[in-house]
């Protein structure tokens, strides 16, 4: 892969287009904005992971020496400009769009930089900026389609999510983090304790999600597609909770990634176009 595609990290990049494209498939409302917005989030999110990447450098030449910056394939000053370019065009086109979504978008800018820079190496605050950030694609998209209740509803649940996945991975890089002084949560507590708490929020998210289902935002496909995904999440939590050990915050870390692909997918199958598709039928 090029290296200036690899250091956006394309594949979590899509994650928050997924965010846009979901609101815009439970709202039914596919207009112009959807394939502007979507670009949006997906320069936006990839200029923040080649940040993350330049202000990273070090550690990553301990943890993931395979990135493009330890591995010699983009130098410090390209990043940064690379980088930085990215968010000028994600925030000009956010403003075109109207000011509500450029605010957003410079805001939401300026909580990357802040946590690249300071916020990722304190104790769940960096967690909690990534967490939100996620959550935000969704809020993002609700504000431009009109559909912000749905939209903060599914963000909080990307949340959740994000906020288990975020700590599994400070576990998984204790080592690299520890050399560069960082504060993180496996740091502060230990490993024991950022299990448990990872855990409590794969648990939150799986007992709490079917809520969705009750209150009538999607149909009982959300809840059979959702059933795949609880099982999942638990099952990561025992494991977390069981074994600390590298290998398995790495291997749980992908599972929980998998697990947010199935929880969009219900989203999306249990959305009402679905639905309406279904009685069709």
């Amino acid at each position: 892969m090029n290296a200036y595609l690899e250091i956006l990290r394309p594949f979590n990049a899509l994650m928050g287009v997924i965010a846009v494209l979901l609101v815009a498939l439970i709202s039914g409302n596919f207009n112009i904005y959807v394939p502007v917005a979507c670009v949006i989030v997906f320069i936006f999110t990839g200029a923040g992971n080649a940040i993350n990447d330049y202000v990273d450098h070090k550690i990553d030449a301990i943890n993931k020496p395979e990135r493009p910056i330890p591995s010699g394939r983009i130098s410090l000053n390209s990043a940064a400009i690379y980088a930085t370019s990215l968010f000028v065009i994600a925030t000009i086109m956010a403003l075109a769009i109207g000011f509500v979504p450029g605010i957003i978008v410079v805001l939401s800018a300026v909580l990357m930089f802040l946590y690249a820079y300071r916020l990722k190496k304190s104790c769940l605050v960096g967690n909690l900026s990534i967490a939100f950030l996620t959550g935000l694609c969704f809020v993002f998209a609700g504000v431009v389609l009109g559909t912000i209740f749905v939209s903060i509803l599914l963000g909080f649940y990307a949340f959740l999510m994000t906020m288990a996945r975020e700590i599994v991975k400070d576990m998984e890089d204790v080592e690299g983090d520890s050399i560069e002084g960082a504060s993180t949560f496996p740091i502060r507590f230990g490993m024991k304790a950022s299990a448990i708490l990872a855990a409590f929020f794969m648990i939150l998210a799986s007992l709490t999600s079917p809520a969705l289902y009750i209150i009538g935002i999607f149909n009982v496909i959300y809840l059979i597609v959702l059933i795949f995904a609880i099982v999942l999440f638990l099952t990561c939590a025992v494991s977390i909770l069981r074994d600390q050990s590298q290998k398995n915050t790495r291997k749980v870390s992908k599972r929980i990634k998998i697990g947010m692909g199935i929880v969009f997918l219900a989203f999306a199958l249990g959305s009402p176009i679905i639905t309406d598709l279904l009685q069709m039928i």
